[in-house]
């Protein structure tokens, strides 16, 4: 019998209870032995509840018992649970995790730590809830030159950006929506901001680069400057609006943003929608694979973490997680990069048509019926930095958005 400690009892935490509840069988199976709850770490009790008798409220008593093997941390956040995941692992526990504020803080060093000890620390639950990305980053595309990684990696935003896309709906009114059925938090500013998929990404920027991304250092923008006339002038073109967290080399450097942006119909994500995720990879030798699935929930999220626990218990004393280096990757800066843009410009198009070609060069001009004093052009691709060097002193920009290809 493997025995396991769970470190939070909220939401996820109670999923990977129930999920080694309810698939016990095939997980013993999977594992090679049975896998036991001992404890559970929270602050709070559950009178009523049969996960009462192993409730604990002192790390120590996880630490110090030689019997728990593997630990789970779902208590979110950096802190405590940084501190008490080093602990584990400095015992000689393994951890499995859903935290990405923590790996994206602080992986390198656990990987290390975990790495000397011949203990593991994964962590598949943190990017992309359900879906496997990271276990096929880590084993299944090892022998490929990870070239790109483009995904929609936040379930909230992408519910909302396909209610406005859709049902003509403006920002305020899908929040509000979202809000009332749980797809959104009371506070949304770590998702609409693009907050969560910044961390997502300096994850797998961090994993496909052997060095730490930090996330502080990846230009984010979210989508709460979205409108409906923005929408409208997407379905004109034949394109949607996604938040799109992205990584991509660039000879020998790699970009990484985080960005709403317009996708054409033959892009593999533009049909992706709803709380939904997609990761889209491109490798040298594999060529272009997608991973879909749901990105966030109880018992989606929870389902990873406990596949993280059977690779831990097969692999009890010998290290399995690809690390990256403490040291740190620098970006390519996002005034280097290119892409086209789409511009909301304000005013008639015939009076402004030479004045917006003089500053933009060669566009293609976006009119929508209904929409009065104002047009839309898409430039050709160009730098961002050259781009706004041409928006500070171009009057009337209404609004920009990326163009991804």
């Amino acid at each position: 019998m493997i025995n396991i400690a769970i470190m939070g009892y909220g939401t996820v935490g109670s999923g990977v209870v129930e999920v080694i509840g309810r698939n016990q069988d095939v997980i013993s199976q999977r594992a090679g032995d049975k896998i036991n709850v001992k404890y559970v770490l929270d602050l709070r009790d559950f009178p009523g509840d049969p996960i009462q008798e192993k409730i604990v409220h002192d790390v120590d008593v996880i630490i110090n018992d030689p019997e728990i093997q593997i630990v789970v941390e779902v208590m979110g956040g950096v802190e405590p649970a940084y501190t008490f995941v080093k602990r584990c692992l400095e015992a000689g526990k393994s951890v499995a995790t859903s935290n990405k504020a923590l790996v994206a803080k602080h992986g390198a060093e656990l990987l290390s730590i975990a790495r000397e000890r011949e203990i593991n620390f994964l962590f598949e639950a943190s990017v992309g809830g359900g879906i496997p990305i990271i276990r096929a980053l880590n084993s299944s595309l090892t022998a490929d030159r990870i070239e790109e990684i483009t995904g929609i990696l936040n379930g909230t935003t992408n519910y909302m950006l396909t209610k406005m896309f859709y049902e003509g709906a403006q920002y305020d009114e899908v929040l509000k929506e979202a809000q009332d059925n749980g797809f959104a938090e009371r506070n949304p500013e770590a998702d609409v901001e693009g907050y969560d998929a910044c961390r997502k990404i300096a994850i797998l920027s961090s994993l496909i680069s052997g060095q730490q991304v930090d996330f502080e250092d990846i230009y984010t923008e979210g989508i709460t400057k979205i409108t409906k006339e923005d929408m409208i002038y997407a379905k004109k073109m034949g394109m949607t609006i996604k938040l799109l967290a992205s990584s991509k080399r660039d000879g020998d450097h790699l970009h990484a943003i985080v960005a709403p942006a317009l996708l054409g119909s033959e892009h593999p994500l533009y049909n992706v929608n709803g709380v939904f995720n997609a990761v889209f990879v491109n490798g040298n030798m594999l060529g272009d694979a997608m991973f879909y699935g749901s990105g966030a929930g109880k018992l989606p999220t929870a389902s990873a973490v406990v596949a993280d626990v059977v690779d831990e218990a097969k692999h009890l004393h010998r290290n399995i997680m690809t690390m990256w280096k403490n040291e740190k990757l620098e970006l390519l800066p996002i005034e280097d990069t290119q892409k086209r843009f789409f511009v909301r410009i304000s005013g008639d198009e015939d009076m402004r048509r030479e004045e917006t070609e003089a500053a933009f060069g060669s566009v293609t001009f976006v009119n929508v019926e209904g929409l009065e004093n104002e047009f839309g052009i898409m430039t050709e691709k160009m730098t961002e930095g050259s781009y706004r060097k041409i928006a500070e002193k171009f009057d009337g920009i209404l609004h920009m958005i990326r163009i991804e290809e």
